[in-house]
């Protein structure tokens, strides 16, 4: 069976995935790009960047996926809903590649894009539109794209084999976080943490394999 994996989630040292509020002009809120800075500089998002530890994490983004599935704040600013014309924050060609599964409780038809990507909007339960992801993704990974409610949802319903957490050293204070309700995730999960020299820790967790 595929595998459900998160990768490259930036998180504040309080557990904030995303600051607020968020709009059109400011997608993270008043984290702004603080969170995503480690990235800029690897060769995963820039060729003339480093190949260092933060790159060597951040390739591993998209080896084997089949499939996404984001949360309806991920798409875009609040009220994207309203607007038929909305089609993502990425251009005509977005980074997926693949069919992307959002989850909203205002569903639209499908929308083709450039690239290989094909949205497609589920009201759904976690359970429900991995479902939909797996089929769609032919055998290969599921990627959990985000936010941070969508991942503490799919982590409550114990549905995420894989997650890459990077720990930025800042406090938000306020926003999106991934750890309400998640008493006791360390008990399920192999975990490693690597520091790198940008500053950031590299959080892996694996999900234990039942004895």
């Amino acid at each position: 069976m595929s595998l459900t994996r998160v990768h490259n989630l930036s998180i504040s040292l309080d557990g904030f995935a995303t600051g607020e509020p968020q709009s059109l002009e400011t997608p993270f809120g008043h984290a702004g790009e603080r969170l995503h800075e480690w990235m800029f500089d690897t060769r995963f998002w820039d060729a003339s960047g480093s190949a260092g530890v933060d790159d060597a994490f951040a390739q591993r983004n998209g080896y084997g996926i089949g499939a996404e599935i984001m949360g309806a704040n991920k798409f875009g600013p609040p009220g994207w809903q309203d607007d038929p014309d909305w089609k993502g924050w990425w251009g005509p060609n977005p980074p997926f590649h693949t069919p992307t599964f959002v989850l909203t409780h205002r569903p639209r038809p499908p929308i083709e894009m450039e690239g290989g990507t094909t949205f497609h909007f589920l009201d759904a339960t976690p359970a429900e539109a991995l479902e939909a992801a797996r089929e769609a993704a032919d055998g290969q990974d599921v990627r959990l794209g985000g936010g941070a409610a969508v991942v503490r949802e799919f982590l409550a319903a114990r549905l995420v084999d894989h997650m890459h957490l990077v720990q930025v050293p800042i406090v938000l204070g306020r926003g999106s976080r991934i750890w309400d309700g998640l008493e006791g995730l360390e008990d399920a999960y192999d975990i490693e943490a690597v520091s790198a020299p940008s500053g950031v820790t590299h959080l892996s967790f694996t999900r234990k394999v039942a004895s």
